[in-house]
C-alpha cells in the first residue's frame, strides 16, 4: 500500500514499522536516514495535491489536531484520519492504523502505549527533568506546576487537554490551569509565579535562544520538544525508558 503522509509522528511511525510511504511533509524528518529519498508535498497545513496525486497513493494519512479539516475536505484520494490528543487516543489510534495496515509492528506499540497507560503516575522531582536539555535557571524549589511554552511573542503555552499535557501529566508533572477548551492558550510569564517553566525546543527554537531566556530570570529548562510531542515510535521509547 502507497501512503502519503501529513504527519510527521505517523511518518516516523509508518516508516519503522515497514510501510510504504512515498510522500511526506517538509516537517517529517524522521528517521533521517529513511526520509531523504521520500518526495515532500507539502507541510503539515497546506499541501500540493497536484503532487500527492503524482505518487498516486492508495492513502494518505491525516490527524485532526496537526492538519486542518480542509485537508481532509480538498484530498482527492481515500484518506484516513487519526486525533491524537493524549496517551489514551494514541493507543487506541494505532491499535486503528495496525488493523488497517495488518502491520504487526504497530500493534505491537499499541501494546507498549497500554503497557505505559497502566503504569503508575511518576513522581515529579524538578531538578531531574525527563526530556532536559539545558538549564535556563536551575530551581530553586521543587515545583508542583509546570508551564509548557512552545512559542514566545506571544508566549504560548500547552494545556492539560493537549496530547502534550497527557504525557506531562503522566509524568507527575501538573500542568498549569486554563481555561476549559484552551488547547494552546497565549499567557505571559509573570501570570505564574509559582510554576516551573518548561521551554520546549519545538516548535519555537528556544534552545537556540538561551541567553535570551536566562536574562528573563524566569526558573525553568529547555526540554526536547519531540520526546514529549511526537506520539507514535518517539514518545513511546521516551515514556518507556522514563517510566522503567
Amino acid at each position: 500500500m502507497r501512503v502519503v503522509c501529513m504527519v510527521p509522528s505517523w511518518t516516523e511511525t509508518l516508516l519503522r514499522a515497514g510501510i510504504n510511504v512515498v510522500g511526506r511533509t517538509r516537517f517529517c524528518i524522521h528517521p533521517a536516514n529513511m526520509i531523504t529519498n521520500i518526495p515532500i508535498v507539502g507541510g503539515t497545513k497546506e499541501v500540493s495535491w497536484d503532487l500527492v496525486m503524482d505518487l498516486k497513493p492508495d492513502i494518505v494519512l491525516l490527524d485532526q489536531e496537526e492538519n486542518p479539516y480542509e485537508m481532509a475536505e480538498e484530498c482527492p484520494v481515500k484518506y484516513l484520519a487519526t486525533h491524537v490528543h493524549s496517551l489514551e487516543s494514541l493507543q487506541k489510534e494505532l491499535v486503528k492504523l495496525g488493523e488497517f495496515f495488518e502491520n504487526a509492528a504497530l500493534m505491537e506499540l499499541a501494546v507498549d502505549a497500554l503497557d505505559i497507560l497502566e503504569k503508575p503516575t511518576a513522581k515529579f522531582d524538578s531538578k531531574k527533568i525527563p526530556g532536559f536539555m539545558d538549564w535556563v535557571k536551575i530551581p530553586s524549589q521543587n515545583y508542583s506546576e509546570v508551564l509548557y511554552l512552545i512559542w514566545k511573542k506571544p508566549w504560548m503555552a500547552v494545556s492539560k487537554e493537549t496530547y502534550i499535557g497527557s504525557v506531562l501529566n503522566k509524568l507527575g508533572m501538573k500542568v498549569v490551569e486554563f481555561p476549559e477548551g484552551e488547547k494552546y492558550p497565549v499567557t505571559e510569564l509573570e501570570d505564574h509565579p509559582n510554576a516551573l517553566c518548561l521551554f520546549s525546543s519545538e516548535p519555537f527554537p528556544f534552545a537556540k535562544k538561551i541567553s535570551d531566556l536566562k536574562g528573563l530570570g524566569v526558573e525553568g529548562a529547555i526540554v526536547n520538544g519531540e520526546s514529549f510531542s511526537w506520539f507514535g515510535y518517539r514518545s513511546i521509547q521516551f515514556l518507556k525508558e522514563t517510566l522503567k
